[in-house]
């Protein structure tokens, strides 16, 4: 499925110095298509006055948020000088990196009437808020950093999961202890616990955002952080023991 496909983050000019060119060209096309998709979708979907929104969900299926956001956020930022696109708009689309390659960010650039793309757009990021999933205003400021995580609860990134798997549940995790637990460590390894499921894993420190501001922290995940602290302390006092 094109949502599997793996969206590259840098140029084809990079990616020839990486030796990675097969996994930008695969990434490129599927740009273009998704591109080619969403012209096509709103010729469709728009009757002169309304855009039907029906069609997001399955798009959103085949081709994932990741990649959707890229192509639009190319889009933009190529013609941003239009200004049927709103302010909101443009100022969301600088907020994605696309790498500087001008000899083939032209072609996946959605050719569609400025203002019904616009309104996709807004529809799109309207679909991904509703995700409500934690972001870098969510954290505590510079904690990636400055911050010991080590009894921390840390927001996951949503770029190291399957978009299958966005939800704030999966984006929680209790940090145990790990050299990566210190922002200046060599070692970058934390093991942890998801505080949405249980599972036990070892993420690295970059895969984090950051640490969360306790007021964002929901009821739920605090009633299983209690529980995971409690056994923790359990623990380390049969130890000593």
């Amino acid at each position: 499925m094109e949502i599997d496909v793996y969206l590259y983050p840098y140029s084809a000019a990079e990616a020839r110095a990486r030796d990675e060119l097969s996994l930008w060209r695969t990434s490129y096309r599927a740009n273009v298509g998704c591109a080619r998709d969403i012209e096509s979708e709103l010729r469709t979907h728009f009757d002169g006055a309304h855009l039907d929104d029906s069609f997001l969900q399955p798009f959103v299926n085949k081709w994932g948020y990741r990649r959707i956001n890229f192509v639009l956020s190319n889009t933009l930022q190529q013609l941003g000088y239009d200004g049927r696109f709103s302010p909101s708009n443009r100022e969301w689309a600088k907020k994605t990196y696309v790498p500087a390659d001008s000899d083939h960010n032209i072609a996946f650039l959605v050719t569609s009437h400025p203002a019904v793309l616009d309104g996709f757009v807004s529809m799109v990021r309207k679909a991904y808020d509703g995700l409500q999933l934690y972001s870098p205003e969510h954290c505590e400021p510079n904690s990636f950093e400055s911050l010991d995580y080590e009894g921390k609860v840390l927001v996951l990134s949503p770029d190291v999961l399957r978009e299958s798997c966005w939800s704030p549940e999966n984006q929680l995790w209790y940090a145990h202890d790990g050299f990566g637990c210190s922002p200046h460590a060599i070692g970058r390894s934390i093991r942890s616990t998801c505080l949405g499921d249980g599972e036990q894993a070892r993420w690295n420190r970059s895969d984090f955002i950051g640490m969360l501001q306790d007021e964002f922290l929901p009821e739920w995940a605090k009633e299983k952080l209690a529980e995971l602290q409690t056994g923790q302390s359990e623990t380390e006092g049969m130890k000593m023991t």
